[in-house]
């Protein structure tokens, strides 16, 4: 179907076109906002169904440069008051459909307004998968994370566990010795997934002691936080108890990447695949910047890098397609350039 049908009896009001679309207002989205619109590219933001992306839901981040310490919420409020003050057209819609065979590309939002772009960045990131229980949820944030490098600090001195069986697991356990007393990590069955590489740095570190056969099946703590977690057996079903600070959960991440199935390179675990060193997807002219292409660093900083490259990358390739088209036009007219 051309893009003229697809929007055929669409009202004029609804239709809105860019030369840069970005969805996803995270780190990587609103940066990549910001540099969009210095480069006067007057870019549209469609925030998606959580303005401000997971740091909305943390609390203290004592890595971002320039703040010793700032609410999650507060920062992300300070990056889209910044892009605003950009000029950047902010839109709160969620995007439920894209067609990108063809250019301009093609993205609707769930009120039917069709947004067309010369260039898009996709700043969808990606979400911890958790446990799914009603005290995880609740201590969320104190003393329930789903990130080490993000918050092992505030356990200096303390005791920690990890959950999981994978590298993530075993590499956020390693990396919470570097302040935790000790770490336990919990896996549900009695080997790890993890390569023999870290499972050999794991088992040489006498700060981690391994819980085998166990699934969390509680959250215990009180106003402060976490005190310890409720440990069901996998093979009997006995219940015991572990006193901890904090839990971490590390059984993976979900790249918010549905939407792009099947029109863009990806990954066995649903990451779009770009091209080294660059933002550039398989579909030229989209770029992929923050989590939802970085399952190794997964960090707001890197994050905000690779949304500086999205756009950077999207001015070059937009200049370049100007200078084709002007070269062609001055061939039709006999003129050089």
């Amino acid at each position: 179907m051309t893009l003229e049908r697809e929007i055929a009896g669409v009202a004029e009001a609804d239709i809105r076109h860019s030369k840069v679309l970005i969805i996803g207002s995270g780190p990587a989205g609103y940066t990549a906002a910001i540099y969009a619109a210095r480069a006067a590219l007057a870019p549209t933001l469609v925030e998606g169904p959580q303005p401000g992306g997971q740091l909305t839901i943390t609390t203290d981040v004592e890595n971002w440069p320039g703040d010793a310490s700032v609410l999650g919420p507060d920062l992300m409020a300070r990056m889209g008051e910044q892009v605003r003050q950009a000029g950047v057209d902010v839109v709160g819609d969620v995007i439920v459909k894209v067609d990108l065979g063809r250019a301009p590309f093609l993205a609707i939002g769930d009120g039917g307004v069709h947004y067309t772009a010369d260039t898009i960045v996709i700043a969808t990131g990606a979400s911890a998968r958790w446990l799914g229980l009603a005290s995880e949820a609740e201590f969320r944030g104190r003393g329930v994370s789903a990130c080490a490098t993000c918050d092992g600090f505030f356990y200096r001195g303390r005791i920690c566990a990890v959950v999981g069986g994978g590298n993530t697991a075993v590499e956020e356990a390693l990396y919470l010795t570097n302040f935790a007393e000790k770490v336990y990590l919990i896996h549900r069955r009695d080997t790890l997934r993890a390569d023999r590489t870290n499972q050999a740095r794991l088992h040489a570190n006498p700060r981690i002691e391994m819980v085998w056969n166990a699934e969390v099946a509680e959250v215990l703590g009180n106003g402060a936080g976490v005190t310890g977690v409720a440990l069901r057996d996998t093979r009997d079903g006995a219940v015991s108890q572990l006193a901890v600070h904090g839990l971490f959960v590390a059984i993976g991440h979900d790249p918010a990447t549905a939407l792009f199935q099947g029109q863009l390179h990806m990954d066995e675990e649903g990451y779009i695949l770009v091209t080294p060193g660059s933002t550039a997807t398989s579909v030229p002219g989209v770029f992929a910047a923050g989590d939802v292409q970085d399952k190794q660093f997964r960090q707001a900083v890197t994050s905000a890098g690779m949304g500086c490259m999205a756009a950077l990358e999207a001015e070059r390739y937009l200049a370049g397609h100007n200078s084709h088209a002007i070269a062609a036009d001055d061939a039709d007219t006999g003129l050089t350039v």
